[in-house]
């Protein structure tokens, strides 16, 4: 083992494939996170660090939003969770003397997964214009540039203000306030990549944008559908939830185009059946979909629920709440009793019998909790998709009441705390008349850009500052090179950053990156140490504390930074903020925040009782939708069938296993039974029969839209997988660069990483 980074890319010549695995954790998963902490951390400090990671007197896990148990298991975390502590957590260093002896030309050509094993940045850093390379800059001229920079825009909305899921709410309380006191919306953020359609679906019909289950939720349902997710990967700690529904009973179906580890069986490392017996086998039944079918499957059983209930009046239905809560009923069913099953079965890729069977499933179950992720999330037809996830929990009465519900599960960590503390390029007129009112301005009105819109805007000259709280946006975007080349057409760019990523190498005219502290570290001011909280994926808050010492003596926290920022770049004269005062005691920033955002009320009180508290969520707490007919909305979703041509494949981009978001870990995904490498396409061994191609086969992807534009993903390997016909799939980022920027989801923007009409050309 090494704490050293690596010196040289490895790139995917020792590449291996083997079997896929047909289990999801047990020794295997406990042997990588060790191995993966031991090699960053050493023993002492993986000990200290993880035996903190998730508990009530520790740090919110940096890697995804899954929500925390009320009894903790000492060892509270999965082995991505321990990849991602042991990232953040890492002894590797990325000082100015790396800077100085690497271009930015040349750390452009370098792999994300090099790039992100190098380490810790450490020293705020400074790209002049014309410069080739990073030079060291003191924490006051890095503010002075990004002061000057924003006052010389014509306008506040030449600037755009990204942000990742991993600020805390204090943070991105903050940074929310200081854009929209410069004047501008444009607040785009990593959920416009990913679950900005569930965000979307579920303000339209239940009238809030987060999902309506609490754990235990889970623990009481009598059947759980988990559709377009990969949990053994995304979410891990997801398969101790299934696993305790399993125990009282609960059905689970799979709904996944692709064969997924995690739910054929689970061997939990905490219990003594996971370590050295079978595990448990968690889906009763999994349903091979095509890529972007789960609408058409949603309707077909949303007809079969009509069909049930005329066959047998008042068993099926709950007519009482669909009375008593619901609007457009009528409208819904008399479209849902035409839905076509040649069209159904055609967007479904499956059988009339295998859908009739898993009804059945449903029909048995009066308690039923639909979980997704971004299978469903980014395609074009996605809002509607969700709509009719919606449709299908409406009709039995399955949201308001225990063990039923709506549950997209998010990302980032705090993900869903940003968008509740008021990063939205579209914000709601109630909360900007509560900020206006705490701070004593007038925010501006009009909707800002969101990711998709910021390069355009950036490539079109019309954005000349991009500042980045958190996150990767290069590897994070789509349509690869039209991002970078609106980057690079930037005036400035700022990344706050705890690790070196590739939007430091894809640098505007002039670039800052100002290095901050992470998740795992303490923040010691002189009035005392200083915490911060987070929103899970259900809705609860709850405090984080870091312990261990900060990677280097120059970091700043991200509100010490928001704060100075916003202190070097606004005229004070018009609000009320004080900043330096901010900076010195986050409790200040949560009694602001208590009076503006509707749910934290005695908000230092509340999040300090162990285990934090649950924001207020009108449908799931007496059924109140505060949609605009004042009711939960049936909706109407046309049908539209995705037909690939002749000789095309649909593919979907997906994470490894050693991936969280843009993240690389390392080059294996153990459960797809990949080994040293990346660069492969999962495609059905029909398929690779008809194309003329064998496994091992090197192919360049093509990328075919309306927009006529040629997008190259070069030199994969293709490997014979159980994917549906038709459909293959890559990993990203690598394949990012076949999304077109204009390809999105009506209504949310998402690009559409899931559904990518590709041929295949042999490499040359």
């Amino acid at each position: 083992m090494t704490r050293k980074a690596p010196a040289e890319d490895p790139g995917d010549s020792r590449l291996r494939v083997g079997p896929p695995k047909d289990y999801a954790a047990g020794l295997p998963a406990v042997t990588s996170a060790l191995r993966h902490a031991h090699a960053q951390m050493g023993v002492r400090r993986s000990l200290l660090t993880l035996l903190s990671v998730n508990q009530k007197t520790g740090f919110d896990c940096p890697g995804c939003a899954w929500p925390e148990p009320e009894h903790r298991h000492r060892a509270e975390f999965c082995e991505n969770g321990a990849k991602a502590v042991a990232e953040e957590a890492t002894l590797r260093r990325v000082g100015p003397g790396f800077f100085a002896e690497h271009t930015l030309a040349e750390l452009a050509g370098r792999s994300d997964y090099w790039l992100g094993q190098q380490g810790r940045l450490t020293h705020p850093m400074y790209r002049p214009a014309g410069g080739d390379r990073y030079r060291q800059i003191s924490w006051d001229e890095a503010f002075a540039v990004i002061a000057r920079e924003l006052g010389a825009l014509d306008s506040p909305d030449q600037a755009a203000f990204y942000t990742s899921g991993r600020a805390s709410n204090e943070a991105a309380f903050l940074y929310q306030l200081f854009v929209r006191l410069l004047g501008t919306n444009n607040l785009p953020d990593c959920s416009n990549m990913c679950h900005e359609s569930s965000g979307s679906a579920l303000t339209q019909t239940i009238g809030i944008g987060k999902g309506s289950v609490r754990l235990e939720d889970l623990y009481e349902t009598d059947l759980i559908l988990v559709v377009g997710q990969n949990p053994g990967t995304n979410h891990p700690r997801m398969l101790s939830a299934l696993e305790t529904a399993k125990d009282k009973g609960a059905r689970v179906i799979s709904v996944n185009p692709l064969p997924e580890a995690g739910l054929s069986r689970f061997k939990n490392p905490q219990r003594p059946s996971g370590v050295l017996g079978a595990g448990t086998r968690l889906c009763d039944r999994f349903l091979q979909i095509r890529l972007g079918g789960d609408q058409a499957l949603f309707q077909a059983f949303n007809r079969l629920l009509l069909e049930a209930e005329d066959d047998a009046p008042g068993t099926v239905l709950d007519h009482d709440f669909i009375a008593a809560h619901t609007h457009g009923f009528e409208e819904f069913a008399d479209q849902a009793r035409k839905t076509s099953w040649d069209d159904v079965l055609e967007a479904t890729g499956l059988s009339e019998r295998e859908i009739q069977v898993a009804f059945q499933e449903v029909l048995s179950a009066r308690k039923i909790v639909v979980c997704w992720a971004m299978g469903l999330t980014q395609h074009r037809h996605s809002v509607p998709t969700i709509r009719e996830v919606v449709n299908f929990l409406l009709l039995r009465g399955n949201i308001g009441r225990p063990g039923a519900g709506l549950c997209p599960v998010r990302g980032h960590s705090n993900v869903q705390g940003d968008r509740t503390m008021g990063i939205h390029e579209k914000p709601d007129a109630a909360f900007l008349d509560a900020l206006g009112a705490e701070f004593g301005f007038v925010p501006p009105r009009h909707h800002g850009h969101d990711a998709v819109e910021a390069i355009r805007a950036m490539r079109d000259g019309q954005v000349r500052v991009f500042v980045a709280l958190g996150g990767n946006f290069v590897s994070a975007a789509p349509d690869t090179e039209v991002t970078e080349r609106a980057l690079r057409n930037c005036e400035l760019t700022v990344q706050i950053s705890t690790k070196l990523n590739r939007s430091h190498a894809v640098a505007g005219r002039q670039a800052l990156i100002l290095p901050c502290l992470g998740r795992t570290e303490a923040d010691l001011r002189p009035g005392g140490e200083q915490r911060v909280t987070v929103e899970d994926s259900m809705g609860m808050v709850h405090l984080s504390r870091g312990r261990l010492a900060p990677a280097s003596d120059t970091l700043l926290s991200e509100i010490a930074i928001i704060c100075r920022m916003a202190d070097a770049a606004l005229d004070s004269g018009g609000s009320q903020v004080p900043w330096a005062d901010f900076e010195a005691d986050y409790d200040r920033i949560r009694d602001r925040i208590a009076r503006v955002v509707p749910g934290f009320e005695d908000f230092n009180a509340r999040v300090r009782r162990p285990g934090g508290f649950a924001l207020p969520h009108p449908p799931r707490d007496d059924r109140r939708f505060p949609t605009r007919t004042g009711l939960a909305n049936f909706t109407v979703n046309q049908l539209d069938v995705l037909r690939v041509p002749q000789g095309r494949l649909l593919l979907q981009t997906l994470r490894s296993h050693d991936q969280y978001n843009t993240t690389i870990y390392g080059l294996d995904d153990r459960y797809r039974g990949i080994h040293q490498g990346r660069r492969v396409l999962f495609v059905h061994p029909d398929d690779l029969a008809a194309h003329g191609l064998t496994e091992g086969d090197p192919v360049d992807i093509v990328s075919e839209f309306s927009d006529g534009v040629e997008r190259r993903a070069p030199a994969f390997r293709t490997v014979a997988y159980p994917t549906p016909r038709g459909c293959c799939a890559a990993y990203f980022p690598e394949t990012n660069v076949l999304v077109p920027l204009d390809s999105t989801a009506e209504v949310s923007n998402t690009p559409t990483s899931k559904s990518i009409v590709v041929r295949l050309e042999a490499a040359h």
